[in-house]
């Protein structure tokens, strides 16, 4: 889980002054977004901003900095929303185990946050136990009954880093489903209850979820089952051996055939061990990518249109970023409006070819200044403040 750095000073791409507007002069009053996502294992996206925004003033103390944090659905979500004026909540919920967390979600006006790894994430499970057959995504379930309670009436569901496997049983329970067994039981937690279910009764759902409008963010466009699915593609990160991931997927296409077929193949079906999947045949969610859709949540449209440049990034640039995490968004919205895109990270394994498809005029690593693997990830900040002092040079020179 923690991001993987190396040297990659010979892969930054060549920053050209004269090939955008404003590069030209001084930029002494230049007005920088900071919108970067965690260095997972190191920062959350707010540290990141702080960091990073500290050593910028520190070279460069004309620039007017400001921070809007993103995420792509997963962890760090509900902090996203909440540095863009989101009013944190906490639910007490039910964890992966059973045992009961304190979990966060983020509420404005009538539209909630929900973030399903603050329940069901794997960052719940007791140090050193996975449970990739029991685990169950209840909790979510509980939560997103909590944003009804409070009056949201729009509930973006960012899934990932899940514990479970379970299709979004465990969730469709906590809110009214029935999922019974051939003896007319509930079925048992996780995925492997799965393996007994013979009939699904969804009519005892909570009747708000009809007035409801449920988005689900994924950064992943899975289907549920086969090779590409939930089990295959994410069980073994959860603690599932070669026996298990094969169950498991057994176990999630009788749940398809039980509770229906067709949403199994959709484009997020197999997000969060299924979660998606659980979404979109119960609560009648539309999928949208994770970091486009809290894009927009969190306003960042809004904030391009004072800005001069934007500064995004995360733990690792690589061949995942191309296929739509947050920083891929960040810059595709960007190079929409004009605004010129850097981007910070860990790690760089990006070509400069591949910086320019994703609209990255530069991006600066920490192993840059530190090639030791261990120090880039215990000492991120610091390094991200160095970081900064040399963006705001650069913007000065």
């Amino acid at each position: 889980m923690t991001p993987h750095y190396g040297r990659v000073g010979a892969h930054c791409a060549a920053w050209h002054a004269a090939s955008a507007p404003g590069y030209g002069r001084r930029m002494t009053d230049a007005r920088v977004l900071i919108a970067a996502d965690k260095f997972k294992g190191s920062l959350t996206a707010v540290e990141v901003a702080a960091h990073l925004g500290a050593g910028l003033r520190r070279a460069a103390a004309g620039v007017r900095v400001s921070a809007l944090p993103v995420a792509d659905g997963g962890d760090g979500t509900v902090d996203a929303a909440v540095a863009a004026g989101f009013e944190r909540r906490t639910a007490r919920v039910t964890g992966p185990l059973g045992a009961p967390v304190t979990a966060a979600w983020a509420l404005r006006d009538d539209t909630a946050v929900v973030e399903m790894a603050e329940a069901s994430g794997l960052r719940r499970l007791p140090p050193g136990r996975l449970a990739p057959l029991t685990a169950t995504s209840f909790g979510t379930g509980e939560l997103l009954r909590a944003a009804l309670d409070a009056g949201a009436r729009t509930v973006v569901l960012g899934v990932g880093g899940s514990a479970s496997t379970d299709a979004g049983a465990g969730m469709l329970a906590a809110l009214g489903a029935r999922l019974l067994d051939a003896a007319g039981r509930p079925v048992g937690p996780g995925g492997a209850g799965l393996a007994a279910l013979v009939r699904a009764d969804l009519s005892g759902l909570d009747a708000r979820l009809a007035a409801t409008d449920v988005v689900l963010a994924s950064d992943v466009d899975n289907p549920l089952t086969g090779s590409a699915g939930a089990a295959y593609v994410y069980a073994p990160q959860k603690g599932a051996s070669a026996a298990d991931v094969a169950a498991l997927d057994a176990a999630l296409a009788n749940a398809a055939r039980v509770l229906g077929p067709a949403p199994a193949s959709a484009p997020g079906a197999g997000a969060a061990g299924g979660v998606g999947y659980g979404a979109l045949v119960g609560l009648g969610a539309a999928f949208r990518p994770g970091i486009e859709l809290l894009l927009e949540t969190l306003g960042f449209d809004a904030a391009l249109e004072r800005t001069d440049l934007v500064i995004t990034g995360e733990g690792s640039l690589d061949a995942q970023t191309l296929r739509g995490k947050a920083v891929a968004g960040v810059a595709r919205a960007a190079a929409a409006r004009g605004v010129r895109v850097l981007a910070v990270c860990g790690r760089l394994a990006l070509s400069p070819e591949d910086l320019h498809d994703l609209g990255v005029a530069r991006a600066y690593a920490l192993t840059d200044l530190q090639p030791d693997v261990t120090r880039c990830i215990t000492e991120a900040g610091p390094l991200l403040e160095r970081l900064g002092e040399r963006i705001g040079r650069d913007l000065l020179a």
